[in-house]
């Protein structure tokens, strides 16, 4: 590896930073598989600065930048106790979001930080560590099984006016 990263913790200052990070990954990551409307429809209701201050502001939540020579390369949403989108037991971390930026794909930057949040879900006690991954993307989801993980279960999820599902995927720690 010829360069250096680095994962820093966000504070609410970095919310419009974040905003459109999250935006632009959001958007690389799935309009090519989803219609403008819904795409649309789920930003303005996902993507607003009063709601990512809010995330921001929420102590059980955790957000990072993964920095590339000091580049912004993408980020990693933890959370848990009762900020967890589901399974609000006190025992596992959720993954609730990572994402690179296409200029930074292909190198390992997802694995840095799958295994930061597994180092982090240890260093809390937790004894599980889980995520959702949309089943279409089958990348992702093979990315996650090569590193330890299994699907447990799965929900629905509103993209806009199309429900779609996420497996639920867990690794043991």
């Amino acid at each position: 590896m010829d360069f250096k990263v680095d994962i820093v913790k966000l504070k609410v200052q970095d919310a419009d930073k974040l905003l459109q990070l999250s935006k632009r990954t959001f958007f690389d990551a799935f309009a090519h598989q989803n219609s403008d409307d819904d795409m649309a429809a789920f930003a303005a209701q996902a993507y607003t600065l009063e709601r990512i201050t809010q995330e921001l502001n929420n102590l059980k939540s955790a957000f990072y930048f993964i920095l590339v020579d000091g580049e912004i390369a993408g980020y990693l949403k933890l959370n848990q106790g009762d900020a967890k989108t589901e399974f609000k037991d006190e025992y596992s971390l959720e993954v609730e979001r990572i994402y690179i930026l296409q200029d930074f794909q292909g190198k390992q930057l997802r694995k840095h930080l799958i295994e930061f949040a597994v180092n982090s879900a240890k260093d809390k006690g937790f004894d599980s560590i889980w995520l959702g991954v949309w089943e279409h993307n089958h990348g992702a989801i093979r990315f996650y099984e090569r590193n330890g993980f299994t699907v447990f279960s799965s929900h629905k999820f509103m993209l806009g006016s199309d429900e779609q599902t996420d497996l639920l995927m867990r690794k043991n720690i």
